[in-house]
């Protein structure tokens, strides 16, 4: 068996996992986390999916080599069609954008009657997972942001059941939904970098949109509102 180890960005993906966790890792390439999290937790299992025929063979060829055929099926599938109904109570899906993360969950709805916790890992437009969530019945329970190797992640984790972490007035909430909640208190500097970047991209794209002949104005609009938040938060 391999010494296995992870990035930081699953690390923290993974440590959102519970103890005696039966999950399925959607896109899990070498299926890396799911050997990391039941060689942690001898009580986890876990299904491996993924749609390509390379990396499908490469996670049959990692769980092998980490002796954990027993507790680790590796599935060759489209999303959640890995899995069968009310087979699993944790879904993970890291490594892809939001919109995509988004239409996978919602393609396999069917799949999540009886999903206790939803791990994502979207690498651009978290936003639209947290209105993905609010939309369909699921609360979320924590959020973090961290840069690695000079890139910016967002984890997001969404259970069934608890306190929404979002403001009753409509602006304020939309102002959550585009930061997340829970990062906008925290502003830690993994944030500021993001949205420092953002911010200098949207002025860009506001003067050239400026500059048109022709002109979305509700999309000039929405730009020019997220710029207000974006100095609003940055020079606090």
């Amino acid at each position: 068996m391999n010494v296995l180890s992870l990035s930081e960005r699953l690390t923290a993906v993974a440590a959102h996992l519970p103890e005696s966790a039966h999950f399925v890792d959607v896109g899990s390439d070498h299926a890396y986390l799911p050997c990391y999290v039941c060689l942690q937790d001898p009580s986890s299992r876990a299904i491996a999916g993924e749609i390509n025929h390379g990396p499908y063979k490469s996670a049959e060829k990692q769980v092998k080599l980490q002796g954990l055929t027993d507790r680790i099926e590796v599935r060759k599938g489209d999303g959640l069609a890995v899995v069968e109904p009310n087979e699993v109570k944790q879904v993970v899906i890291a490594g892809m954008g939001g919109p995509l993360i988004a239409s996978i969950l919602e393609q396999g709805k069917d799949k999540l009657g009886q999903v206790e916790q939803l791990i994502v890992q979207p690498n651009i437009d978290a936003r639209v997972l947290r209105k993905w969530f609010l939309a369909n019945g699921f609360v979320l329970q924590t959020e973090e942001i961290l840069e690695e190797a000079g890139h910016i992640y967002e984890v997001l984790v969404a259970v069934r059941a608890g306190k929404e972490l979002y403001d009753e007035d409509a602006i304020i909430r939309d102002k959550q939904l585009l930061f997340g909640p829970q990062l906008l208190q925290e502003k830690n500097a993994a944030f500021r970098a993001k949205w420092q970047e953002y911010k200098r991209k949207l002025e860009r794209n506001v003067a050239n949109m400026q500059r048109a002949q022709q002109v979305d104005e509700a999309k000039l609009a929405s730009f020019k509102t997220e710029l207000i938040w974006l100095e609003e938060e940055l020079d606090d």
